[in-house]
């Protein structure tokens, strides 16, 4: 990925609105059926075990590609009068599926309309708008030896290559997974939905573990698929 440039960020942010029942404090689920919530560093973010627990990982406003840093949302945090306190996040991170609580006011949330699911046995990949199907085209995935974690991951940026006749085609959906052969790649093997420069390799398990579509395709996704968009890997 060094020789990928963040994508401009230009989305609107916005706080979400939360429904609670009567037991507080406790944590609420965010979003729902076509919804999500991305939640971006507003500076500098500490990521905790517990709404009050121990520091397990420091957050810049910007991660190491230039691109803002985002997470996805699992749930509000309600204090015990219902005050939101923070949020339970999903992490960019390895071991995949890592999650943390971050406080309110180190982030700000967005909305995201958008889900992605791929299945692997399929090659398939399907793009969702409100919870309606968009798009659903064929997809490369990973070798035997190199194969696509499983799982539920978000977007978590953005990247424009230098070249957009190379590897990479002319853009990469990076998401919060990461291979789980390559660990020593650079930035630990992260796994991105992405172009190619070799179309028969599409709709094959070829790569090393991330997810190859057709050029248009991709420039579709890469305008629909803002950071926070909930990415389904199922095999």
């Amino acid at each position: 990925m060094s020789l990928l440039v963040a994508a401009a960020f230009s989305a609107p942010l916005a706080q979400a609105r939360v429904v609670v029942g009567e037991e507080c404090p406790g944590e609420r689920a965010l979003g729902g059926p076509g919804l999500a919530y991305a939640a971006y560093a507003e500076g500098r973010v500490l990521a905790r075990t517990s709404p009050r627990g121990e520091a397990v990982r420091t957050f810049g406003r910007m991660n190491h590609n230039g691109a803002r840093t985002v997470f996805g949302v699992v749930s509000v945090v309600l204090g015990p009068s219902c005050e939101p306190l923070g949020y339970h996040v999903q992490l960019p991170i390895r071991p995949n599926g890592s999650s943390a609580f971050v406080h309110l006011a180190a982030v700000r949330l967005y909305p995201v309309r958008t889900r992605i699911d791929i299945d692997l046995s399929r090659h398939r990949l399907t793009l969702f708008r409100d919870g309606k199907r968009v798009l659903t085209t064929t997809a490369g995935i990973g070798a035997d030896g190199t194969p696509t974690p499983t799982g539920v991951y978000y977007v978590n940026q953005r990247l424009r290559p230098d070249d957009p006749s190379g590897s990479f085609g002319p853009g990469a959906i990076g998401i919060s997974a990461f291979s789980p052969t390559l660990t020593d790649w650079a930035q630990g093997g992260p796994v991105a939905i992405h172009g190619t420069n070799d179309p028969s390799s599409v709709g094959r398990s070829a790569s090393h573990g991330c997810i190859r579509v057709q050029n248009p395709v991709l420039r579709l996704l890469y305008r629909a698929a803002l950071p926070g968009t909930p990415v389904v890997i199922r095999a």
